[in-house]
C-alpha cells in the first residue's frame, strides 16, 4: 500500500494541518515508509504470544478501596482561587 500526494493532502486537511505544496512530497515519504513498516510487522508470527503491558512480568501495586475524607482539606483548597467551607467555588454556569 502506497500513499499519493492526494491522500497526503486529504490526511492533513482532515487533520487540520495547513502543507504547503514543498511538504507534501516529502511527508509522503515518510507515511509511505510508516506504512511499509507496519507492512514488516505483519509478517511476524505472533501465534501463542500472550500480549504484554511491560517487558518485565509485574504485579500491579493497588491501594485498599475505601472512602475517607482526603484528610487535608486545607492543602486541597489552598490552591483554589476561591474556596469556603472547605469547598471550592465556582461560578454559576447554568441558569
Amino acid at each position: 500500500m502506497s500513499v499519493d500526494q492526494a491522500t497526503v493532502r486529504r490526511i492533513a486537511r482532515l487533520a487540520r494541518l495547513s502543507l504547503s505544496e514543498a511538504d507534501v512530497a516529502p511527508l509522503q515519504g515518510e507515511l509511505n515508509a510508516i506504512l511499509k513498516f507496519v507492512e514488516a510487522l505483519e509478517s511476524v508470527d505472533v501465534d501463542g504470544i500472550e500480549p504484554m503491558t511491560s517487558v518485565m512480568p509485574m504485579k500491579l501495586r493497588l491501594r485498599a478501596d475505601v472512602v475517607n475524607d482526603g484528610e487535608n482539606v486545607a492543602g486541597v483548597t489552598k490552591n483554589a482561587p476561591q474556596s469556603e467551607d472547605g469547598f471550592f467555588l465556582v461560578p454559576k454556569v447554568v441558569e
